[in-house]
């Protein structure tokens, strides 16, 4: 056996908070009814999950949510938050329409079959190819800044029929206090701007205006920030129809809900602290229906959730590849799964879930990721008991961002298998290989072959 030097350790029966939350949680081998052992063995770790029963779930709960109050909402499913085919394809079947944000995306959403009638195309990134497109389709498109208005205009003179003014919105950034403000997208409200480019597209001739929207920013705790936007908002519409005699028929307030991750910041666990989807949806409808009594005067309301919608469905399992004592005493681990794959760590405290049972005493623990930089960290501070190399990990809450944001970095891309709600493990996304990686590279001839100095 390897030696190590006796040390003395304080250990935890569980983790001190006002909620009395243990460590001792039960240890998940199966997920979705599927063992995760000879998942790991057939598919290699680290390897993503994407449970079909929770994504269904959430997203059905969420049309409720807004049905139930809005009948004219409609929910969009924001692409940057998980390219997967399959996860797309299972939101779409629910009646999700796709909220994409460049050319790429706009072409995902085209070749998996969605209209171009139920694609809003928002983003700064738009090109003018692009928007031809979107406007020869019928896609709902925002304008983020005056280079997109001009594209825009550009683009919609351009079709068959010149003289139709094309359906579009804008952009809007406000002072709903949520801090620090995003303010680098869309047109400020309170400095005047957004009035000044209503007033441009008012005055051009293939452009009309019809929608506002507003994005908040990413993971909004503060569910009456919802509230403050959609009233501001529908002030700036009534402000538009009094002094331009423009209607506003729709009104998108994009994203940014919250999932149940908790923050590196936070103290509070995020299921304490995350606003329900109904509160969301509360929130959000509210001054509408509070304001427009008349259905004939009620705009059609779009909502481009992403993270609340996917995170609680992906899992990533790793494996540990070490066990390590640090200098200060503490325990640490390596396991094969960092930042590189899992780049939500760098934002959340994600629950880490043994899959094994063990009677050993926690001890807290920093778990680091495979690569060589010393910001590959997992959890700064997690109770565990002794692991071993083989020893398997399930890091939960993992299904937004990740897809879109992992880098092929000192290691491969991991696998993605989709747990059906039959209890199927069905492989949507193979572990990447050698060839996977360098296939776009093109060696030049002059560097083929070895090197001069290295002939005999």
């Amino acid at each position: 056996m390897r030696y190590e030097k006796p040390q003395i350790l304080r250990h935890h029966s569980g983790s001190m908070n006002k909620f009395g939350r243990g460590c001792l949680q039960r240890p998940l081998s199966a997920l979705d009814g599927v063992d995760l052992k000879p998942l790991a063995e057939e598919f290699g770790t680290p390897l993503y999950l994407i449970s079909e029963k929770t994504l269904l779930g959430s997203i059905r709960a969420a049309r409720r949510a807004f049905d139930h109050r809005y009948p004219r909402a409609t929910l969009a499913w924001s692409y940057k938050t998980n390219y997967l085919k399959a996860v797309r394809a299972l939101l779409h079947r629910e009646g999700a329409w796709a909220e994409v944000v460049s050319p790429l995306e706009y072409e995902m959403a085209r070749a998996l079959g969605m209209p171009g009638s139920k694609i809003i195309y928002n983003g700064l990134a738009k090109t003018q190819d692009s928007l031809k497109r979107a406007v020869r389709e019928g896609a709902i498109v925002h304008a983020d800044h005056f280079d997109d208005i001009a594209m825009l205009e550009k683009a919609a003179a351009s079709q068959k029929s010149p003289h139709s003014r094309f359906p579009m919105g804008i952009r809007i950034n406000l002072d709903a206090g949520v801090y620090p403000p995003w303010h680098h997208f869309g047109f400020n409200l309170e400095s005047g701007q957004a009035l000044e480019a209503a007033r441009r597209v008012r005055g051009m001739k293939s452009l009309a205006l019809k929608g506002l929207h507003c994005h908040l920013g990413t993971f909004i705790l503060d569910k009456d920030a919802y509230r403050r936007a959609m009233v501001k908002l529908l002030d700036f519409s009534e402000t538009l129809k009094r002094e331009l005699g423009v209607k506003i028929e729709w009104l998108d307030c994009g994203g940014g809900f919250a999932s149940i991750n908790t923050l590196r910041s936070s103290y509070l666990m995020g299921e304490h602290l995350t606003p329900s989807i109904d509160e969301y949806a509360a929130c959000v409808t509210e001054p509408i229906l509070k304001r427009r009594k008349n259905p004939a005067d009620m705009p059609d309301l779009y909502i481009e959730s992403g993270r609340a919608i996917v995170d609680e469905a992906g899992s990533l399992l790793s494996s540990v590849l070490a066990a390590k004592r640090l200098p200060d005493g503490k325990n640490a681990l390596v396991i094969d799964a960092g930042v590189n794959s899992l780049f939500t760590a760098f934002w959340y405290k994600h629950d880490i879930a043994l899959t094994t049972e063990s009677s050993s005493m926690m001890e807290d623990t920093v778990i680091y990721g495979p690569t060589c930089m010393d910001i590959d960290v997992v959890r700064e501070s997690v109770q565990l008991p002794p692991l071993a190399r083989g020893d398997l990990l399930l890091i939960k809450n993992a299904g937004a961002y990740n897809m879109t944001q992992w880098m092929q970095f000192i290691t491969e891309r991991p696998a993605v298998v989709l747990l059906s709600e039959g209890g199927k493990a069905e492989l949507i996304r193979e572990r990447e290989t050698l060839e996977d990686m360098t296939a776009p590279e093109r060696l030049p001839a002059r560097l083929k072959g070895p090197s001069p100095r290295h002939r005999p």
